[in-house]
């Protein structure tokens, strides 16, 4: 008889790592396992939850889809609910962002970003305009593109052979500012370096990518707003693309629709996923505006974009997306993320001076703690102590390392809420305790 197929988990260290956990059903909030408890959902499950798990809405749509069509090619062929959910788009994007390039997930959506940035400037003439603009402490995905212009980490550093060199510009980590402010003082001093670099070698680059406000597995960093001005300020100034990278921030999570609609910031493109579809069904969209598109349109077949997905377009997964739209308008999403937003504040100011505490910080519904630590990052020894923590008490989170982060679905009650802070506020008074080194152990007697 074959032996049962492994299933391999993805970020797990099976060596280190407990069992995974059994999840029979979803509901609003909550997972349910095979063993009869019931965790509440504080990370959307992997930031991609919008409205609840099983949202009636959109389990009706889908149902409704698999009676109609299933998949067609998007190469040659249309469908009405991949054309529905364009007009769903149209009318919350920027005006400026025209045509939209559907894909799979984040790191599909950012390949296609990265691949039309660089080639558009061929079709325009331009080669020598190749090379990408990154932030310190990135995460744009796993795949080659995506980790290239990803910050270089233990989960990269396996395939450094296989990234493409990128220009690398400081990230606005007040907390851990890269030229020595505080933020009282600072007059977003941090982007001083993307402005050398864009006037010496402007020419040579096509392309600054960034997660607009939210730095999100860098630790949940969060930038205040008149540096995304600034990039975008800079980028029109020397003729360099700006991408902005919503995969997390997208739907509503950072208190609009967009992080880039809080700065009042236009990009020439965005990547689209995660919450498109309520978190529900792969989906991604690389948007962009009429110039970068007209590029592409030729009677020359060497100016085509040649890049596509078996599953582009998915005629499921697009009546999921326009479900999730649906709930936007019908029911009170963003009176939701405004109470998130408040009992965020509210909690964290009653935390930042706890002295396990280093830094609080949040946007929209985004809520993260980072705590003293002597060795802070991914792979601090407080994360595998809290994550068991929270797990016992019920709540997933997974925290970045020292970084604890809350990013609930906007279907959490005011009650709910308040239980997952007063588990981390009960939490720190275990931080010493978990914080400390391992005791070396003792040689054995001869």
């Amino acid at each position: 008889m074959n032996a049962p197929l492994h299933v391999w988990h993805p970020f797990t260290q099976e060596a280190l790592d407990p069992p995974p956990l059994r999840i029979t059903h979803a509901q609003g909030a909550y997972l349910y396992t095979a063993d009869g408890r019931r965790i509440l959902d504080a990370i959307s499950s992997w930031w991609t939850n919008l409205h609840g798990h099983c949202h009636p809405a959109i389990m009706s749509a889908i149902a409704a889809q698999t009676q109609k069509l299933d998949h067609v090619l998007l190469a040659g062929f249309t469908h009405d609910r991949v054309e529905e959910l364009a007009a769903c788009l149209r009318k919350i994007l920027p005006r400026e962002l025209t045509s939209i390039f559907f894909s799979d997930d984040g790191s599909t959506a950012v390949e296609v970003t990265l691949k039309i940035a660089v080639q558009y400037w061929q079709n325009v003439g331009r080669p020598q305009k190749s090379s990408i603009v990154a932030l310190e402490h990135a995460y744009h995905g796993d795949t080659v593109g995506a980790m290239s212009v990803g910050a270089r980490s233990a989960f990269s550093e396996p395939f450094r052979s296989f990234l493409f060199p990128v220009h690398r510009v400081h990230s606005a980590y007040c907390y851990r500012c890269p030229v020595g402010k505080t933020r009282a003082t600072c007059d977003i001093d941090c982007v001083a370096q993307l402005a050398r670099l864009l006037e010496e070698k402007h020419a040579e680059i096509a392309a600054v990518i960034v997660e607009p406000l939210l730095q999100g597995a860098g630790g949940m960093i969060v930038h205040p707003q008149e540096f995304l001005q600034r990039v975008r300020q800079l980028c029109s100034e020397y003729g360099v693309l700006l991408i902005a990278d919503e995969v997390l921030t997208g739907f509503g999570r950072t208190g609009k629709m967009f992080a880039c609609d809080v700065a009042g910031v236009v990009p020439d493109l965005m990547c689209l996923s995660k919450g498109i579809t309520g978190g529900v069904l792969p989906l991604a969209t690389t948007v962009c505006t009429e110039e970068i598109h007209r590029a592409f349109v030729s009677d020359d077949r060497g100016r085509t974009f040649y890049h596509g997905h078996s599953y582009t377009g998915n005629p499921i997964a697009a009546a999921a997306a326009v479900a999730s739209f649906k709930i936007f308008e019908n029911e009170p999403v963003f009176d939701r993320i405004t109470a998130i937003t408040k009992i965020h504040q509210q909690r964290l100011a009653a935390i930042e001076n706890h002295p396990a505490v280093a830094d609080v910080r949040s946007i929209g519904t985004v809520a993260a703690i980072e705590l003293r630590a002597d060795d802070p990052g991914y792979f601090s020894r407080l994360r595998p102590k809290l994550y068991e923590f929270f797990l016992n008490a019920g709540i997933l989170l997974r925290p970045l390392g020292n970084v604890i982060y809350i990013l609930p679905p906007y279907c959490i009650t005011a009650e709910e809420l308040h239980f997952v802070h007063d588990r981390i506020a009960a939490s720190l008074a275990h931080i010493p305790e978990w914080s400390a080194p391992p005791r070396a152990q003792a040689a054995p007697r001869a």
